[in-house]
């Protein structure tokens, strides 16, 4: 069932400008530069449009300024559209800014039956959660303290335990997650799982593009106020990426001029491909990831070593992997273009962005015939389905690597006396 369908939303933005509501603004705008006083237009989204089913969790991605938070405060109803309109069938659960929705005057307590009556909820079934709200906040000796004395960890507590337990057809989370501690995002990250598989709409915008990864099975890009990809999360965050590092999933050198190398051999091609040989962006943890490197030598008489270098997100060096095989390990190839591969196997790479470095050298003498850095990229994606290393953890798992080990318990048995 369509829970959400929004239809050429526009949004505008006047920069610049001031409206002439006081007697101050009035005698001010007789000694204002009238250049500098002009007004600029800002369309934050232009003719944004999509449709959200039931129980289906939505990523928002994009750069800072892009449009999602414009978007979530229309989709929450906290502002209106310049042109277009939105359906939304249910209620929402907004958690857009630290805060919103508070009283700042009134307690934690008084704001939970506070955020309850907004969403229609009657006071019989916001006390049924209550105990559950309190207990996920971590909150429950400052609950009768009013929310102005909160620090902002104490806000988020609240507005997200209020937010996701209210049980809202609708819940739309922002960026502000990042406000909490280590502890309290991944509680979030599993209540919002927990929410998605309870059939409950879920919109979720986030820089970290492992949370959406995990979180999402369908992902919007957003830039310039206009979507530019909606699709498979893997596929929109490879796009995303791509464009982030300006090196995606396949990299061609066509003029022999522009082509990395020396005279003994030259680099033609550089991609990455799944186990059925197609080019992609968005690599499953669980299965093998084949990166492939096509090369033309030119000159006879160097043993010629492919090798690969793998670079996370945060520039460590994963592995590095060479061609030691036969037959070419001993000898030197002739004239000719040759493609070599190499493949990952599956849960062995951690989830996130991971560079390849490919370059071919000689090590007896050692002569490094090219090098190109951060050839290719690719995203590998975490299993949300529970049979990977990660389980059904929801949570920041750290490290390059992320194998499946075998575990084997055994439960000691006393000897009777």
């Amino acid at each position: 069932m369509q829970v959400i369908k929004a239809e050429n939303l526009s949004k505008l933005y006047y920069l610049g400008g001031t409206s002439h509501n006081s007697l101050r603004d009035v005698l001010m705008s007789f000694v204002k530069n009238e250049k500098r006083d002009k007004k600029q237009e800002l369309w934050a989204l232009r003719d944004v449009g999509f449709e959200v089913n039931d129980g289906e969790t939505l990523g928002i991605i994009g750069h800072n300024g892009a449009g999602k938070s414009t978007l979530l405060k229309i989709l929450s109803r906290i502002t209106k559209p310049t042109s277009g309109n939105v359906e939304i069938k249910g209620r929402i659960g907004s958690l857009l800014e630290v805060g919103t929705g508070f009283h700042n005057e009134l307690s934690g307590r008084e704001n939970i039956y506070l955020n309850g009556a907004i969403l229609g909820m009657k006071r019989a079934e916001i006390e049924k959660k209550f105990d559950e709200i309190v207990a996920f906040s971590e909150i429950e000796k400052f609950l009768d303290t009013p929310v102005k004395h909160y620090s902002s960890g104490m806000y988020m507590r609240l507005a997200f335990a209020v937010a996701a337990h209210l049980e809202p057809e609708v819940l739309i989370v922002d960026e502000v997650l990042a406000v909490g501690d280590i502890s309290f995002q991944k509680k979030c990250l599993n209540k919002m799982k927990t929410v998605g598989e309870a059939g409950r709409t879920v919109l979720f915008v986030s820089h970290d593009m492992n949370a959406i990864s995990r979180l999402c099975s369908r992902t919007i890009w957003l830039k310039d106020g206009t979507i530019q990809k909606d699709g498979e999360t893997g596929e929109v965050i490879g796009a995303y990426l791509h464009e982030q590092t300006e090196s995606g999933a396949e990299k061609s050198w066509e003029t022999a001029e522009k082509q990395p190398g020396n005279e003994i051999t030259k680099l033609l091609k550089v991609r990455v491909c799944d186990e059925s040989g197609a080019t992609s962006s968005a690599m499953d943890i669980r299965h093998p990831i084949g990166i492939e490197m096509t090369y033309e030598v030119l000159q006879e008489g160097k043993i010629l070593v492919p090798n690969f270098h793998f670079y996370n997100e945060q520039g460590i060096c994963a592995f590095v992997a060479h061609d030691w095989n036969e037959p070419w390990r001993t000898k030197s190839r002739p004239r000719g273009i040759y493609t070599t591969k190499a493949w990952i196997p599956g849960n062995f790479l951690a989830e996130g962005h991971i560079f390849v470095t490919v370059a071919i050298s000689t090590y007896e003498p050692l002569i490094v015939h090219f090098v190109e850095r951060d050839a290719i990229t690719f995203n590998v994606v975490d299993s949300p389905d529970g049979d990977s290393a990660r389980g059904d953890f929801a949570g920041h798992l750290p490290g390059v690597v992320r194998p499946i080990l075998e575990w084997k318990t055994f439960q000691e048995v006393k000897s009777k006396k």
